[in-house]
């Protein structure tokens, strides 16, 4: 009987959806984190560095900054030159970033039912799995870019500047956590206004003050640094190079056809590793985007942030690539993902509370149904596109 109530207790707790989410993430990436034990599209970049720079302490891909490179480079001094130093890192974060991604649902004002929705969403996602399995960069910018909006979310602006230099530092796509939360103030918290310029301000110096020493992490010589200003317009010069025009490759795609065509990016083919968004979540990308500008009109926390979300690391990429022409990927979207879950926990537990508060009849059980069935959808698409069995995915190669 003690068991049983004990059993119950832990049921009903508050993080109990969230520990059974963390833990079983944990598993399936541990479980593929050594197949294959060859690198993987970009890791050839990052891991090839990572040695370089134990061996030489040598920056060889100076159009990326430091911080991301050298969670690589701690995996490889920790595991060594295999599967496990490369991965390693990655998947403790892309789990960071999970844990970090329900604290924020519920500072947004979610219920415990729409934060554990939205969390199991992202946690058993295609592409977010994908990411955190790979030592590619994204993975780092983004626990950093999470940890700013809660952060934010908090009201320690100071903290979420910071965080977000980091996730700059890690790979500059996280400067786009900035327009984020400047969205959001904007239409919230204008009255907080000399507290977020804390924000503001402290996001350039952050990333300004902390490269050298990240760099010097590296070079391990100080004459050998080269000042932030060079730094920052030689990653710029050499990003911006990469256009629809120079670059040839055939996984490269405008933002606007991420929504309109469903076209995986092969990362690896057998297990397949897929840059895939799970369907169960692209297929209704626009519609949530939709609901929560409604929900955001109407007065809630989490819809006006998941707005901002959504517009700050996918919808401002449209006219950054027509007017730079910069080549970009479906991975891209990665980010912008947290945002759609988000939205979609709101929607949901919407629907499970009117399937809760509605008399018994058939209208009930088709809620309930309906429920049922996206969720299983969902979990479906997760296992068919991770990598998680040794089959050919003909998509990207």
């Amino acid at each position: 009987m003690e068991i049983k109530r004990t059993l119950c207790q832990i049921y009903r707790g508050e993080y109990f959806w969230l520990y059974l989410l963390v833990l079983a993430t944990l598993v399936l990436h541990m479980v593929i984190i050594g197949n294959p034990a060859e690198l993987i599209l970009d890791e050839q970049h990052y891991v090839n560095e990572a040695k370089n720079i134990i061996e030489s302490n040598e920056i060889l891909r100076p159009e990326h900054p430091p911080l991301g490179k050298l969670f690589v480079v701690a995996g490889i001094e920790l595991f060594g030159d295999n599967p496990w130093g490369w991965r390693f890192f990655s998947v403790i974060f892309g789990t960071v970033t999970i844990v970090l991604f329900y604290f924020l649902c519920r500072r947004l004002e979610m219920s415990r039912n729409a934060a554990s929705i939205a969390t199991f969403l992202l946690a058993l996602e295609n592409m977010t799995f994908v990411q955190a399995s790979v030592a590619m960069l994204d993975v780092y910018c983004l626990t950093f870019m999470m940890a700013s909006f809660l952060l934010y979310a908090c009201r320690r602006y100071a903290a979420s500047g910071i965080a977000i230099g980091l996730s700059a530092l890690a790979k500059l796509n996280g400067a786009l956590a900035a327009p984020v939360v400047f969205i959001h103030w904007l239409f919230q918290r204008q009255g907080h206004s000399r507290w977020f310029l804390a924000t503001v301000l402290l996001s350039p110096i952050a990333f300004v003050c902390l490269m050298p020493l990240f760099d010097l992490a590296i070079v391990r010589d100080f004459s050998a640094l080269v000042d932030p200003i060079t730094r920052i317009n030689t990653m710029l010069s050499l990003s911006s190079s990469l256009t629809f025009t120079t670059v040839d490759h055939p996984s490269m795609s405008r933002p606007w056809e991420w929504l309109i065509y469903y076209e995986p990016m092969g990362y690896w083919y057998n297990p397949h590793y897929l840059a895939a968004i799970s369907p169960s979540i692209w297929a209704l990308i626009i519609p949530t985007f939709g609901y929560m500008v409604y929900r955001a009109v109407k007065g809630s926390q989490a819809g006006l942030f998941g707005t901002a979300w959504f517009t700050g690391t996918y919808l401002v990429w449209i006219p950054l690539s027509l007017i730079t022409d910069r080549v970009s990927y479906i991975f891209y979207f990665y980010s912008t993902v947290g945002a759609v879950c988000l939205g979609l926990g709101l929607g949901l537990s919407q629907l499970f509370d009117f399937y809760r508060n509605r008399q018994p009849g058939k209208l009930k059980r088709t809620v309930l149904g309906l429920f049922i069935f996206y969720l299983a959808f969902h979990l479906v698409c997760f296992f068919l596109l991770a990598p998680f069995f040794p089959t050919y995915w003909p998509f990207g190669y």
